[in-house]
């Protein structure tokens, strides 16, 4: 991949996530994160399944990202982008399926920068 595309792929990325390892980590555990979101074969959602692996790219450094990694970094970007167009209007943000979602990629729409 080239240098360019990468330095793209990880800014998007930071964008998209703005949840620290930690807070995603704790987050990954209530029972809010996994009751939200699809879910797959194993009885885990998808977007839960993602924030362990975004927690394990959030450590991983830069040099030791491999192509797998970029191509979930930018599945996440998508996500975030698509999934903010989608804001409840009449819904109470703060404890929605909406924003668990979110959390569950990485981004909590409720934190300030």
């Amino acid at each position: 991949m080239a240098d360019d595309d990468s330095d793209t792929i990880r800014r998007e990325f930071g964008e998209a996530v703005n949840m620290t390892p930690k807070e995603l980590e704790e987050w990954l555990e209530t029972d809010e994160s996994k009751a939200v979101g699809q879910k797959s074969g194993s009885g885990e959602s998808t977007g839960h399944e993602s924030g362990r692996r975004i927690v394990e790219l959030l450590r991983t450094k830069k040099d030791d990202l491999t192509d797998d990694d970029h191509a979930h970094m930018r599945k996440v970007h998508g996500y975030v982008q698509r999934h903010l167009a989608q804001e409840p209007k009449k819904e109470d943000v703060e404890s929605s399926t909406w924003r668990y979602s979110l959390m569950n990629w990485g981004h909590d729409p409720l934190k300030k920068s």
